[in-house]
């Protein structure tokens, strides 16, 4: 068959687990609400309070808002697809969820990335600081990488609406680029340069400020004084371990989707394939609505206020 009469894929890594699915969509349910409500609090409180008003606080206002992007992309086709006995999935959707999903992954490095900047320049250069990043700097900046990874991602996913596809069955729970590419008839020599280049850049653009900031803050903390390294640890711990999370989920997913996984149980399968899309949008709201004392200050006011006026109207 070729593109021209495709109308449809068909996600082959779902089973028939009878009435066990209600309890899957149950548990999906759940992860998917506990998504929304803890990014949509926190984001809330960002734009709400002005003293939140600052570069590190606007990135996380981005990083929180491209968590309900992406998981908005993942659970609810996964949602209906647990209860229905047809797994198809029409073609136009399809693309549309490899591109939300494939921008959505590349966001997330440039902003953690950027966010490795900023914390370069808050402990490194702190007498700096308020006049290298300003708000309108760091808003620029987000703005940027968002059309930047929109253009990016929109001329992949262009490319591969050009093939010609001999079979529309992709092995996964979700449309997923590099499978889709290989439904092709026929290589096309286009779309591996392009994906190559992509590739590259999707490592390498944000790697880069990554090594550079913390090799400039390890440098300073060797040196500083225990202030300044209790500063460092404080601030970059969250963004730490919201990096290698979201790093090792990308690894996992990378190497389920290209390389055989058979000897590999079916679940663990699913779990490699889902974790950078579940747990990552789960875990940054957490690490940095906790550990950076300051946000979850102002969320415990905003809710302490919100039940001491509905008290009162009582």
């Amino acid at each position: 068959m070729s593109n021209l009469s495709l109308s449809y894929f068909v996600l082959g890594a779902y089973v028939n687990v009878g009435n066990a699915r209600y309890l899957f969509f149950l548990l999906a349910a759940l992860l998917y609400a506990a998504v929304l409500f803890v990014n949509t609090s926190l984001i809330l409180v960002i734009c709400v309070n002005r003293t939140l008003h600052e570069p590190m606080y606007l990135f996380l206002c981005s990083l929180f808002v491209n968590e309900l992007y992406g998981s908005s992309g993942l659970f609810p086709l996964i949602l209906v697809h647990i209860l229905s006995d047809s797994h198809t999935v029409s073609a136009p959707l399809c693309f549309l969820q490899i591109f939300v999903i494939y921008t959505y992954a590349n966001v997330e490095f440039l902003n953690l990335a950027a966010m490795s900047y900023d914390r370069y320049l808050a402990i490194c250069r702190p007498l700096q600081y308020r006049s290298l990043m300003l708000p309108s700097k760091a808003l620029v900046l987000v703005l940027v990488l968002w059309v930047y990874t929109f253009l990016k991602v929109l001329v992949t996913v262009s490319l591969n609406l050009r093939l010609r596809f001999c079979d529309n069955i992709i092995n996964s729970l979700y449309c997923h680029n590099y499978l889709v590419a290989r439904l092709a008839c026929s290589g096309n020599r286009v779309n591996d340069v392009y994906g190559l280049c992509g590739m590259v850049l999707t490592v390498l653009v944000p790697l880069a400020p990554i090594i550079y900031s913390y090799a400039r803050i390890l440098r300073v903390c060797s040196s500083g004084s225990r202030q300044t390294r209790q500063k460092a640890v404080s601030t970059c711990c969250p963004h730490l371990v919201s990096l290698l999370n979201f790093s090792f989920g990308c690894l996992f997913e990378i190497l389920q989707s290209r390389f055989d996984m058979s000897h590999v149980p079916a679940a663990l399968r699913v779990v490699l394939s889902l974790y950078f899309l579940v747990i990552q949008p789960l875990l940054t709201p957490v690490v940095y609505g906790m550990q950076v004392s300051k946000v979850w200050r102002v969320y415990r006011d905003t809710l302490s206020c919100k039940t001491t006026a509905s008290q009162s109207d009582l």
